[in-house]
């Protein structure tokens, strides 16, 4: 992240199976540490800049195969730092499930093992099924952000020069507390967010160095979402980086992409565990119109959706240029197969992007 690329290039979700393609094709992303391990040495060579994982603790249903297995983020994190040399690697932490001191010793850590490259992606929560596995009562939607404020807080004071403090919060209340080491180098790892909500957005504006805004389907809506956030964040005298996610089909021709996404979204897609996330977010076919519902499992499809880039070389690069033009600083993008579509892409959109003046040459 610590480079003049003007958009920044990530790869999101590979800490999972399947990644963020609910698709049943055998070819689809195994996640095991084996293949993470390849992938970041890939991507570490190839000069993306970061690896944001999904925090998932179990699959969203009995039946449904996606995601099934996932391997920690912080943990994650830290084997791949040791692995990579210039790559940021983020860990993606529920703040209601982790103590802040221990969380910030694990961050230091995973910090110091990667020489300053480790990033934190803080998250409230939202599946009430993996909070009942931790025996821990998911908070009103208004108060899971005042936790998160509160628990942040604490992290970064521990990440700070203070020295045997208390912290008397309306959360918690912990004495004594001293932490060594501090971050690398004497600077916080970066930390983002991706609340959805205006409440949640509020909380990346206030309180992270970068937002993922996941909301909006055309450059007006994302170009709306991204000057809203950035004018939040000058309001409280300080500059943010708006993100975006986004799902990946590059082939040769723009044909062949087409058929490759028909055949792995539409006919190989995970239609089980599709319903399986909607039923988990409370999105049932009786609260909205036939063809609305139809529209949101096509979406969920490819991961909770993001943006859909289907094409040749010349298309994706330019349907990112275009992303870039809006302010966006950056995209954390997900592949059917990570380790097998990684160079493709690689080796002839981000040329193309250097020739948008969008990326360094390498």
């Amino acid at each position: 992240m610590y480079n003049h690329n003007k958009l920044k290039i990530g790869l999101f979700g590979s800490n999972c199976a399947s990644g963020r393609a609910v698709t049943l094709v055998p070819e689809r992303w195994s996640g095991s540490w084996d293949d993470n391990l390849r992938l970041a040495s890939m991507a570490d060579a190839y000069g993306i800049d970061f690896m944001l994982p999904v925090a998932r603790w179990k699959a969203y249903g009995p039946v449904g195969d996606y995601q099934a297995a996932t391997l920690e983020t912080l943990t994650w994190a830290a084997g791949l730092l040791g692995a990579t040399r210039r790559i940021t690697i983020f860990g993606t932490v529920h703040a209601p499930l982790f103590n802040p001191v221990l969380a910030a010793k694990q961050m230091v850590t995973a910090d110091h093992i990667g020489h300053g490259r480790f990033g934190l992606n803080v998250v409230v929560g939202w599946n009430e099924g993996e909070f009942q596995m931790f025996g821990v009562t998911q908070r009103e939607h208004e108060d899971r952000y005042a936790y998160a404020k509160e628990w942040l807080d604490a992290i970064k004071l521990i990440w700070s020069a203070a020295e045997n403090f208390d912290i008397h919060g309306n959360f918690a209340v912990m004495r004594g507390i001293r932490a060594h080491p501090k971050p690398f180098g004497g600077t916080f790892p970066l930390i983002m967010n991706a609340g959805a909500s205006s409440t949640g957005r509020s909380f990346a504006t206030h309180n992270c160095d970068a937002f993922f805004n996941v909301t909006g389907s055309s450059l007006a809506e994302q170009a709306t979402a991204v000057q809203a956030a950035q004018n939040e964040a000058r309001e409280c005298g300080k500059e943010l980086d708006v993100y975006t996610v986004g799902v990946v089909t590059c082939r040769t021709t723009q044909k062949e992409a087409e058929e490759y996404y028909h055949y792995a979204f539409v006919d190989q897609a995970d239609w089980v565990s599709v319903d399986e996330m909607l039923a988990a977010r409370n999105m049932r076919a009786d609260a909205m119109t036939a063809a609305e519902f139809a529209k949101v499992r096509r979406q969920q499809a490819t991961g909770m959706g993001g943006w859909r880039l289907v094409g040749d070389p010349d298309h994706v690069a330019n349907e990112l240029a275009g992303l870039a033009s809006v302010g966006l600083r950056g995209i954390g993008i997900s592949l059917v197969n990570y380790v097998e579509e990684l160079p493709f892409f690689c080796e002839e959109v981000i040329p193309r992007l250097e020739r948008h003046g969008l990326r360094d040459a390498r």
